[in-house]
């Protein structure tokens, strides 16, 4: 066996015969012959319906095989084919081509691709329809079968059977849809809020992300880009940082990212015009240098000049009164011990018991003052406080503190607009002169190195502060503390002559990204942009840890993420200048933003130090303090949430500080403000450069990086949680407290007297506020049972709910709105519980109407008040459980 040659599978056969072309057709496989069935046709049968013409041989889907006519190389020949032959036109080609469901060859740009979309999806149409007709439905043995109906049905003229085939098939189509749309409906199938529109993640991997993703590097770059000239509202400067902000909105891929613009305004220094200096006696004669030195020496850069916005132009003389504080009780005190201030230019310090700057010169006004220099003195930023800049932190002796004194807490936005937004174009407007948000009289800011020798010059005038007042005494070096006097203090010339612009452009800029669920319903996310010099601090740190929030959010989008409610990005313009750029946008859009504005989450200064501090209406609590739960300290390796607690911290009241106030206190937009802050910096001062944060403020910017962390993640709280995370039970009891706090001040004011409030009311209002907000949330814990329980799915109905529980909640603030009526006086503020009073200007304040007609001694508009915000309260009580 072994030497049999084995066959070669490469070794030459003979050749097999070629059959002829009457074989080929003819002949047939003996197994076929073999097994030839009855119901065969024979092979001449066969050979003659290959060959034929005959409308009949059209297969069960229509299509019609090739004649011999309708052979042509191009389809440019088929309008000549035979008059008889199937194939006259291009129409009847494409039609039995899309019946044959063949493609084109060609790309998406081509009519190729129609047909190939078309053909997959009869395809995908056809198996469903075979995956259908496998199902066991149990009612199927009671229906007819298709053989029993085909042989009921008259016959088909035969010129319509593909039209009819066309109509089977959308008839398909429907019945596909319908069953769809029936189980989704019935919810057999449960699905998630979400729905089909953007990617679906876990939210605890998104929460990874953007803690994971904030980049203190690039936050760092974009902070030395934005102060690196300075940028006034209304200037080329700041209008450059606005559209290097809408190309970051733009790049992130925002929607719609744009300018928004005002006409408003505002005012700016003149060369040579302003002036303060000692007249009289000659010998004590002296000019102040006002402007700072350069911050930039290496090489200088232009800085903004040492003046008040929206101070009064003006140039008057008078005898020099030192008053402290400038508070009304301080002026209270000088009047007391005789000293008179009428026609006196006064000197005052910042901070102190007056903290807003135009309140310090209204009080100077209404005491009779002429003109009011405001200073700043060592102990409260200066070298008493530890080193100056630039081997410290503190506020060098010629650093001086601008700013606006428009009076804010009485008319906040364009003060030529109040309650209606300053468009282009638009004709009304108030009058400069004795416009209730402007103060009457000029005034300017200086250093303490200035104010030196004014203070210098009132030794031996008036009263020696040493003995009668040291709490008066500041810091200033080589000086003998006196208040002055109208007979004979020297007398000093003070000019502030200025540039007053009635319709300034100013620019926001605004992004979006739209939610899936409520998209109507909107996170609004905002820090302003511009600066009294190079705003490295303020407002420059929340600049740069908000456009890496941007970013951030801008990569989650671009990876098919989407927010169940829509966020908005904005960056003001003119918040510096009595908070403009916001709240003419909130104006703008009033009655969309009490509807749908779900929060408002603001950072101004967003670092200037290691201590996190949080202001806000008290919804926002449990959020806050999960987000500080997963965020730690840099330095201590600890959470945020340990330290806030260990320091027993809680969320402060919203004053008049920033951007938020629109949003709290005329939409009632629940808001909340946030940062990092530490000792004092050189505010408002061209010393707040880049140089003293990459020294002073944060040296590795790990404050910034995780500010950005809390940022983003409050965002998704807010704007991605199934259920809004506000809790109204605390608020509540938050309320109860302000009433007590307002009874403990009104026993005060009215102690020695007959004058008492009645609050039984707004007792009685605060605690149905208690007892509905428990209503309210047993919905809530109900729904987190239900659908966690379920495995984290929820049906149609159960998210139809929830999303009213949402908007409910939303909505309560707004429902605090006296929105007819407003504070009297101040009928711009319409939130009942939180808004400015009439004189604490930054600082917080609950019933502000209540408390301004304390203040004035009003009784019985105090009462009227108590019992408005009573009912108003009750109202919104109601609303929640409606």
């Amino acid at each position: 066996m072994g030497d049999e040659k084995k066959p070669s599978h490469y070794e030459q056969h003979d050749s097999l015969p070629i059959p002829t072309y009457e074989e080929a057709i003819i002949s047939r496989p003996s197994s076929s012959q073999t097994y030839l069935g009855p119901s065969e046709i024979s092979n001449d049968a066969e050979r003659q319906g290959l060959l034929g013409r005959t409308a009949s041989i059209s297969g069960g889907n229509g299509y019609e095989p090739p004649t011999v006519e309708s052979a042509r190389s191009s389809l440019d020949f088929l309008p000549s084919s035979a008059e008889n032959s199937p194939r006259n036109s291009t129409v009847r080609l494409r039609r039995e081509i899309s019946q044959m469901e063949i493609t084109e060859p060609g790309g998406r740009d081509g009519d190729g691709y129609f047909f190939q979309t078309g053909a997959r999806f009869s395809k995908r149409i056809t198996s469903h329809l075979h995956s259908l007709s496998s199902l066991k439905l149990p009612f199927r043995q009671w229906l007819p079968s298709l053989d029993y109906l085909r042989a009921r049905l008259p016959p088909m003229p035969e010129s319509l059977v593909p039209g009819w085939i066309l109509v089977g098939r959308f008839f398909a189509l429907f019945l596909v849809m319908s069953l769809a749309y029936a189980l989704f409906i019935s919810d057999i199938f449960k699905f998630r809020p979400r729905g089909a529109m953007g990617q679906m993640y876990d939210p605890e991997s998104v929460r990874i992300f953007v803690q994971e993703q904030v980049n203190e590097t690039y936050i760092r770059e974009c902070l030395e880009h934005l102060s690196t000239f300075d940028h006034i509202a209304g200037t080329e400067g700041n209008y450059a940082l606005a559209k290097y902000v809408e190309r970051i909105f733009a790049s992130s891929r925002l929607e719609n990212p744009s300018l928004e613009r005002f006409d408003v305004y505002v005012n700016y220094p003149k060369e040579g015009g302003r002036r303060v200096a000692i007249i009289d006696p000659p010998e004590l004669a002296w000019q102040a240098a006002i402007e700072e030195e350069q911050a930039y020496t290496d090489p200088p850069r232009q800085q903004t000049m040492v003046f008040h916005g929206h101070s009064k132009t003006g140039n008057v003389t008078g005898p020099l009164i030192y008053a402290n504080y400038g508070s009304r009780a301080d002026f209270q005190f000088l009047e007391d011990e005789g000293i008179s201030v009428k026609g006196a230019i006064v000197l005052v310090k910042y901070y102190g018991s007056q903290g807003d700057r135009a309140l310090k010169v209204k009080a100077a006004e209404l005491a009779g003052a002429v003109g009011c220099i405001i200073y700043s003195d060592p102990n409260e930023d200066g070298f008493r406080r530890g080193p100056e800049f630039p081997e410290g932190r503190f506020l060098p002796s010629d650093g001086v503190q601008r700013g606006a004194v428009s009076l804010m807490s009485w008319v906040v936005g364009d003060v030529l607009s109040p309650g209606f937004a300053s468009l282009p174009g638009e004709k009304r407007r108030n009058p400069v002169e004795n416009n209730p948000g402007l103060n009457n009289i000029p005034s300017i800011p200086l250093s303490w190195k200035d104010a030196q020798k004014l203070l210098q010059a009132l030794q031996g005038h008036g009263k020696d502060l040493k003995s009668a007042r040291p709490d008066w005494i500041g810091g200033v070096p080589d000086v003998q503390w006196y208040t002055g006097s109208i007979s004979d203090s020297p007398t000093v010339h003070l000019q502030n002559i200025q540039d007053e612009v009635e319709k300034q452009p100013i620019y926001n800029v605004l992004g979006k990204i739209t939610g899936v669920e409520q998209s109507e319903k909107t996170v609004i996310v905002g820090n302003h942009r511009d600066a009294w010099c190079f705003g490295a601090a303020d407002p420059g740190s929340g600049t740069a840890v908000f456009l890496e929030v941007v970013r951030i959010f801008g990569e989650l989008r671009n990876l098919g993420w989407r927010p169940l409610r829509s966020i908005e990005f904005a960056s003001w313009d003119g918040e510096e200048y009595n908070l403009i750029g916001s709240t003419e946008h909130v104006e703008n859009r009033a009655d969309d933003l009490r509807r749908d504005g779900f929060a408002y989450l603001n950072v101004d200064v967003a670092v200037t130090g290691t201590n996190f501090h949080a202001s806000a209406s008290p919804l926002f609590e449990p959020a806050l303090l999960r987000v500080l739960d997963r965020t730690s300290d840099p330095q201590l390796n600890r959470t945020l949430r340990s330290l806030w607690d260990e320091q027993k911290k809680k969320i402060q009241g919203l004053g008049a500080g920033s951007d938020y106030v629109a949003f709290q206190d005329i939409v009632g937009t629940s808001s909340l403000d946030m940062g990092f802050s530490g000792e004092r910096f050189p505010y408002h001062s061209c010393y707040d450069n880049f140089q003293w944060m990459s020294e002073f403020g944060d040296p590795g910017f790990q404050y910034h990086k995780l500010l950005g962390q809390v940022w983003a993640l409050m965002i998704l709280e807010l704007a991605d949680r199934p259920v809004l995370p506000f809790d109204l039970e605390i608020y509540a009891n938050s309320v109860h407290g302000y009433v007590r706090d307002l009874e403990f001040e009104a026993k005060v004011k009215g102690a020695g007297s007959k004058q008492a409030l009645d609050l039984t009311k707004l007792y009685a209002a605060a605690d149905m506020l208690i007892t509905s907000a428990k209503m309210f949330h047993v919905w809530g814990r109900t729904w987190s049972s239900d659908v966690y329980r379920g495995g984290g799915y929820e049906n149609n109905v159960m998210a139809i709910k929830r999303m009213s529980h949402n908007t409910r909640m939303a909505q309560f603030e707004s429902d605090l709105l006296d929105v007819d009526g407003g504070l009297p006086g101040r009928e711009q503020f319409k939130h009942v519980i939180f808004a400015p009073q009439a004189w604490s200007g930054y600082d917080e304040a609950y019933f502000p109407g209540v408390r301004d007609a304390l203040d004035e001694g009003d009784w019985t508009a105090a009462q009227n008040q108590v019992e408005k915000v009573a009912g108003i309260l009750e109202a919104a009580s109601k609303n929640l459980n409606r």
